[in-house]
């Protein structure tokens, strides 16, 4: 059993002392599970908080029929560990108290908070908006496995609600919003020959080239902006292969192109886009001798600043917010109509490395700002 009811940081210890890889997310679930189920347990009034599991996601929600709701949702999963589990505390090179470990920032400090809050508020009378507690698998690898997705698809009423926050690492800083993506692999096909004989072959290298080219020469560097916040769209060679032997004319070559764009644009319109300047056709019609394959459509998410739940929060935690220019699990509620942000402890740039930490003092500022928010008036 976790005490949710202990401090942010020590609970962020807690849970990343459970190690929980994609896909071995049971530990850790039960371990969230157990404990909402004590939360609700305790509760003054019979179904004020309810409790639910699907596969490995962790939902709670409370019922005290409060203005609005607010969806708290974070992922359990991390990626492999790298001998930095169990967690450990100590200083970093700028000398803060500082968090070691798998998790400590993508996203078990964010976790923390979220739970620590629904544990804190649910019963409390300072509470001022409803909570949804969203525990969920699988964020870490395809997206075809994504708990969040599934439960979107499975149970999308657990999703409802005025705002949703994210976890994810920001810097305690408020991300609004996410860039969209899409990717897009570009194949070549020719025949393959001894290059002592090269006319007997056609070379699908050489074939790739001016498609090379016309990708590497357009300015994808691009600012958009939404909301009075900036999106810096991108458009990018991110893979390239070809080759047989040093001694063969190559019969297949291909790419990845990958373009991250701003939120105001859909998916359609960015492959639209991507395909123009690709100039091979579409992957229903392509020109001899080539193949396109949509590798990812990812949607973007609009800041949605606009929504009162939004500007609520921004107001509360002190009005620093900026542009998200990543993809994240933001976009599946922004799909649905409800405003999103990203708002979590930690440096996103340590996210995934093997020396992965977060300041402790970024969790106790991120606690005390969703605390406030959930009691604000």
């Amino acid at each position: 059993m976790i005490d949710l009811t202990q401090h942010p940081i020590d609970l962020t210890r807690a849970l990343v002392d459970i190690e929980s890889v994609s896909k071995n997310e049971k530990n850790i679930a039960d371990a969230v599970e157990a404990a909402l189920r004590a939360v609700a347990a305790s509760a003054n009034e019979a179904n004020s908080i309810t409790v639910e599991r699907f596969n490995n996601t962790v939902m709670a929600k409370t019922y005290r029929g409060l203005p609005s709701r607010v969806v708290l949702a974070g992922h359990l999963d991390t990626v492999p560990i790298a001998d930095n589990v169990p967690s450990t505390r100590g200083t970093d090179k700028d000398g803060r108290d500082t968090l070691f470990g798998c998790g400590t920032v993508d996203m078990k400090s964010g976790n923390a908070v979220f739970l620590h809050a629904f544990a804190q508020l649910a019963e409390s009378p300072d509470l001022t908006r409803d909570m949804t507690i969203i525990m969920y698998e699988a964020e870490e690898i395809a997206a075809t496995e994504n708990g969040l997705r599934k439960l979107a698809e499975h149970s999308p009423e657990w999703l409802q609600g005025d705002i949703a926050i994210l976890g994810e690492p920001s810097g305690a800083v408020i991300e609004a919003g996410c860039q969209g993506s899409v990717r897009v692999k570009v194949t070549a096909l020719g025949e393959r020959a001894h290059s002592a004989r090269s006319w007997l072959g056609d070379n699908a290298m050489h074939k790739l080239a001016p498609v090379i080219a016309r990708a590497a020469s357009h300015d994808g560097d691009k600012i958009v902006e939404i909301d009075g916040l900036e999106y810096h769209e991108g458009f990018n060679i991110v893979m390239c292969e070809s080759g047989v032997a040093t001694n063969t004319i190559p019969d297949e070559a291909w790419m990845f192109v990958n373009y991250r764009f701003a939120p105001g644009k859909s998916t359609q319109q960015a492959l639209d886009e991507t395909f123009a300047i690709i100039g091979v056709g579409t992957p229903d019609n392509s020109e001899p001798g080539f193949r396109l394959d949509i590798d990812d459509e990812s949607p973007g998410a609009l800041p949605g600043l606009h929504h009162a739940a939004a500007a609520e929060l921004i107001d509360v935690t002190g009005g620093n917010v900026r542009a998200k220019y990543g993809w994240t699990d933001v976009a599946r509620f922004a799909a649905m109509g409800i405003p999103a942000v990203n708002f979590g402890p930690g440096d996103p740039a340590f996210a995934h490395k093997k020396d992965e930490q977060c300041p402790v003092e970024m969790i106790t500022d991120v606690s005390d700002q969703i605390m406030a928010y959930l009691t604000s008036k």
